[in-house]
């Protein structure tokens, strides 16, 4: 028996603790963990923007992977911390759980709560360096894997600018890889740019030059703040109206700004949320409450101007998110997120607060300016008619159970296991391919649908007429119905559920309604093949996103010429790669060639050879 003694519990003292479990305090020790250690740094500049201190942050990828991060803030305090006997900005920086956050004293609102940040960055970095310029004073010290080289560091007198550079190099021994991300930062960057209208930040990635050896400088800086970014999201769409709706109140600790516009042109939905500054990529209370008080302002003013009458139906909060752009920003003084790195909002309060005050700035916008509102509303009747249609169409594809193969199309020939994760379902044009396939696939896991002809363009029709066409119905009943965007009664009845579960949870729940995980286009390798292919990747990506976001679709290329010489055979996917296989069985002489025009040519053995083989296929 293994003995379990008091000495056996490990104490991890100052920073141990972040290098011992990294993930814990930055996510994890890939590109996203490795990138966060730039915006941990970032951030501190920007509450110091926040807080009215800060105009100018320069942010800089040095060559070897180093990054430099330099504002004109108040600076770091480098005074003598009463508790500790050390500077403040020793403090700051090797202690976990230290920071100007606490007590709301030194910051009204940031995006830094729990003081790790910065201390976190040191822990993770092979070495780091502090300068700050304050009070006359210059203040400098360096760390080696969060221990400094200097107990106090060097202060020297300076005359200038107050503020902060911080310098380091990601722990090659800690992260997998240390190369840092420019798009990923860069576009970072600006989102931060966009959140504080008038702040100047300059990006720098010194590992980039062009011909001549020069570095780009990008410079951002947003007068319009969140409302530019929502202009910039829909540059290249049809906007319903011009300007963005502004939105923008505070109410004690509180303050919610929001821009929004609709497009006429695009269906999905684009919002994108932030507290204090940090995106919330999974929303949480403040989109809740955004929501909330949309559909009520909205359904309001359609009853005020009789644009719903009598018994019809108000609008749902799903009819008010078709073709909806917005930008949701929120600033509080202690935000509650989930994790360190900070992907949800959690605060209860702030949902009743931001549908408070959404529910009085829009009401006042609409009210002086109703030609945007009814734009709005003919806007949502569309979306809500289409919603009816759609209720109605699932009658025609929904089975009693996604596995139950008692109501699937005819012609589709299904495989005999009933394990969807072991299934493949093989998408081919018309009966001719659909014979050849049956006859070279396993019919245990593999399962064959012919299409007839080309499916509807999707891109720009209405979900009603979508599900009026014979094939795209039966595509649906044979994947699935459940995983078609829209079609599940579930995913309509029950949004607000849906919000509260987690990414895994809903990738698992829907994995659960396909009957095949794989899902292959089989077409032929002509040009009708390939706008057949075309036309159902724009279905897949419209209507049923989640099955390309999961994995699950493949495209079989077929090969478009079969070459022999004696008993040598090898397949040719174009012309090009004809000349090169006819090079290499030496010429002409000799070789037959066989063009197919379709995959009904092939035999069943060439079939498997060429397509159905799993290592023949491309993963979208």
């Amino acid at each position: 028996m293994v003995q379990y003694k008091a000495d056996d519990i490990k104490v991890l003292e100052g920073l141990e603790a972040v290098r011992k479990r990294p993930g814990m305090y930055i996510g994890s020790t890939g590109k996203p963990g490795l990138n966060h250690l730039v915006f941990e740094v970032v951030d501190n500049s920007i509450d110091e923007a926040m807080a009215g201190y800060c105009t100018d942050v320069y942010v800089t990828i040095e060559e070897g992977n180093i990054v430099r991060v330099t504002d004109n803030g108040r600076g770091i305090p480098i005074d003598i911390h009463k508790e500790k006997n050390l500077p403040a900005v020793e403090v700051v920086l090797t202690t976990l759980h230290a920071g100007g956050k606490f007590e709301g004293k030194g910051y009204k609102v940031s995006g830094g709560l729990h003081g790790v940040g910065v201390s976190v960055c040191n822990a993770l970095a092979e070495w780091l360096e502090v300068t700050v310029w304050r009070d006359g004073q210059c203040y400098k010290n360096r760390y080696q894997r969060g221990i400094p080289d200097q107990l106090t560091g060097v202060f020297s007198e300076y005359e200038g600018t107050s503020g902060t550079e911080i310098r380091f190099k990601p722990d090659s021994t800690i992260f997998e890889d240390i190369e840092f991300t420019n798009e990923f930062i860069d576009h970072r960057l600006r989102e931060m740019a966009f959140l504080n209208s008038g702040v100047k930040i300059v990006f720098r990635d010194e590992r980039i030059k062009d011909d001549e050896g020069n570095v780009e400088e990008k410079v951002y800086q947003y007068a319009g703040g969140i409302k530019s970014y929502v202009e910039i999201m829909n540059e290249k769409k049809e906007a319903l109206f011009k300007p963005p709706i502004y939105l923008k109140k505070e109410r004690n600790d509180y303050e919610v700004e929001v821009a929004a516009q609709y497009v006429s042109d695009y269906y999905d939905e684009n919002v994108v949320t932030f507290a204090n500054n940090i995106r919330t990529r999974e929303g949480g209370t403040h989109l809740s409450g955004f929501r909330t008080a949309l559909t009520r302002v909205m359904n309001n003013f359609a009853r005020k101007y009789d644009l719903i009458k009598g018994k019809e139906k108000n609008f749902s909060g799903n009819d008010l998110k078709e073709g909806l752009t917005a930008v949701i920003s929120v600033k509080l003084r202690d935000p509650q997120f989930e994790g360190q790195t900070k992907t949800k909002l959690g605060n209860t309060e702030v949902k009743g607060i931001v549908d408070s005050l959404v529910d009085d700035a829009l009401t006042d916008f609409i009210e002086t300016n109703p030609k945007v509102g009814k734009l709005i509303v003919g806007k949502a009747l569309m979306a809500q008619r289409v919603r009816e249609a759609t209720r109605k169409a699932q009658e025609l594809v929904r089975r009693k159970s996604s596995l139950e193969s008692t109501t699937l199309p005819g012609k589709l020939a299904d495989c005999s296991n009933s394990d969807p994760a072991l299934c493949e379902l093989f998408l081919v044009e018309g009966d001719s391919a659909g014979g050849s396939a049956k006859q070279g696939r396993d019919r245990e896991f593999q399962a064959i649908l012919p299409l007839r002809g080309k499916v509807l363009n999707v891109e720009k029709a209405r979900l009603d007429k979508i599900l009026a066409n014979e094939e795209i119905r039966t595509l649906i009943t044979a994947i699935g119905p459940g995983a078609i965007s829209g079609l599940s009664q579930d995913t309509i009845d029950t949004e607000e559920a849906e919000e509260e579960k987690t990414t895994e949870e809903r990738h698992a729940e829907f994995m659960k309604k396909l009957r095949y995980h794989k899902v292959v286009i089989m077409t032929d390798a002509d040009v009708d093949g390939a706008h057949i292919r075309t036309l159902l990747l724009t279905f897949f990506f419209r209507h049923a996103r989640e099955i390309v976001e999961s994995g699950a679709l493949y495209v079989a290329q077929p090969p478009l010429y079969l070459v022999k010489k004696g008993n040598t055979r090898r397949y040719a996917y174009n012309d090009e790669e004809l000349e090169q296989v006819r090079a290499d069985m030496g010429g002409r002489k000799n070789i037959t060639i066989q063009r197919y025009k379709g995959l009904g040519e092939m035999n069943p053995d060439q079939l498997w050879e060429t397509t159905m083989d799993p290592e023949k296929r491309t993963l979208l």
